[in-house]
């Protein structure tokens, strides 16, 4: 892909990284008008939140669907049918008439969505090189992590002119725009393999020889459970901004926005980055980095000491240290991959997501109205994930210098 004209490849990462967005999108959108929702729905902000654990249920397990199904289909075919099915459940959502239906549709919105995630992985892995990977996906997280940015804004502004359920039209709208980015701009990265088997046997042994990988399980679970402290933010920053600030919807919008810039800012920098460092190196520091801060939320929350604008600002810079780790630790997890990249992306989109939803709805369950459940959780993921990267290293290490042994010892035996 190192030949592609700029204006092509402008365009194919603009598409791929829309693919990667529409499941943090249809998140962020909807997030100030947990209020409303309630309110028209007669239930409780608490229960809307179960709608949200059931779209990350529903990304969660919709992944591993889609990662075999772009293994025998080829990319493109799984992405039509998947977001035709997210654009019928976002009329479901926009014609929901109580909570229980709702969480039904946006589970289903899940489902149907998710296919633009593990997709847009794995066509990265086919048409760019291993070495550029890490540089790739810091370019598709700059259009991901647009859409905190415009996402809120354009939700309490919907909300507060139309109302919550035109969010969800606009929605649809959205993926009208990115079925046609596909249709017309978008290139089969994979053909089509007859010969994928699609017996649940045949899948599971697919996953599970990815899985054992040192190397993926690593940076796969790394970036999973430091994401999960991103999705406690936002499973609890409406709770948190609005219910205990009193901030108005308009204005949780433009703070979620500003949050969002330090994520931008950092996966830009991680381009410059890795220019001189590894993304092993970046890694590790900025989940050190995101301990200490996740620790420091901790204690300013128990001790009364957190005032609206300095949550705002320590969110901010927690949040910078995970544009250093997620494009990075996605590149790594899954290098090792070239044949099966669509199952890999798949079983790392899952892992993710899964406890990432755990994350959301453990924020709600532990709900006692102080910023304590939000700030918690996001350093305790943080501290796990920087946990399990110094652990996994040894045992990559550990392999590698087993393999180097071996191998010396064939070479010598092989000259005798």
């Amino acid at each position: 892909m190192n030949n592609q004209k700029p204006n092509k490849q402008f365009y194919l990462i603009l598409i791929l990284g829309l693919l990667s967005a529409i499941g943090p999108f249809s998140i962020d959108m909807y997030l100030p008008a947990f209020p409303d929702i309630a309110k028209g729905l007669q239930t409780t902000v608490s229960q809307v939140m179960l709608s949200l654990s059931s779209f990350f249920i529903g990304i969660s397990v919709g992944q591993l669907i889609y990662g075999p199904l772009l293994e025998r289909f080829g990319r493109k075919r799984p992405l039509y049918i998947g977001l035709t099915i997210y654009l019928l459940a976002s009329l479901g959502c926009a014609m929901s008439a109580s909570v229980q239906m709702l969480i039904g549709f946006r589970l289903l919105q899940a489902l149907g969505g998710c296919v633009g995630m593990v997709a847009a992985r794995a066509m990265v892995r086919d048409m760019f090189e291993v070495k550029e990977n890490a540089r790739v996906f810091s370019m598709l997280m700059l259009v991901v992590a647009v859409s905190p940015i415009i996402a809120p804004t354009a939700g309490g502004y919907v909300t507060a002119v139309a109302g919550w359920r035109w969010i969800f039209v606009l929605l649809m709208i959205v993926a009208v725009i990115i079925l046609t980015g596909i249709y017309f701009l978008l290139p089969e990265s994979k053909k089509p393999d007859p010969n994928f088997s699609l017996k649940p046997k045949r899948i599971l042994n697919s996953f599970a020889s990815i899985i054992v990988h040192p190397q993926f399980y690593t940076y796969a679970l790394t970036a999973a459970v430091s994401a999960a402290g991103l999705y406690a933010y936002i499973g609890g920053s409406p709770s948190v901004f609005m219910g205990i600030f009193h901030v108005t919807e308009k204005q949780y919008g433009w703070i979620f926005a500003l949050i969002a810039m330090g994520l931008i800012g950092a996966t830009q920098i991680n381009s410059v980055l890795l220019r001189s460092y590894s993304s092993e190196q970046i890694i590790k520091v900025a989940l050190a980095c995101q301990s200490i801060i996740g620790l420091v939320l901790v204690i300013i929350t128990l001790a009364g000491w957190g005032d609206l604008f300095l949550t705002i600002f320590l969110i901010f810079l927690f949040l910078c240290c995970q544009g250093f780790t997620f494009p990075n630790s996605s590149a790594l997890s899954l290098a090792p991959f070239g044949h099966n990249a669509g199952s890999a992306s798949a079983l790392m989109g899952a892992i993710q997501m899964s406890i990432g939803a755990c994350a959301s709805a453990l924020v709600s369950v532990l709900q006692n109205n102080t910023a304590l459940p939000m700030t918690g959780v996001m350093a305790f993921c943080a501290i796990t994930a920087f946990t399990v990267l110094m652990l996994g290293r040894n045992i990559i290490f550990q392999r590698a210098r087993a393999e180097a042994v071996e191998k010396e010892e064939v070479e010598v035996i092989s000259t005798l």
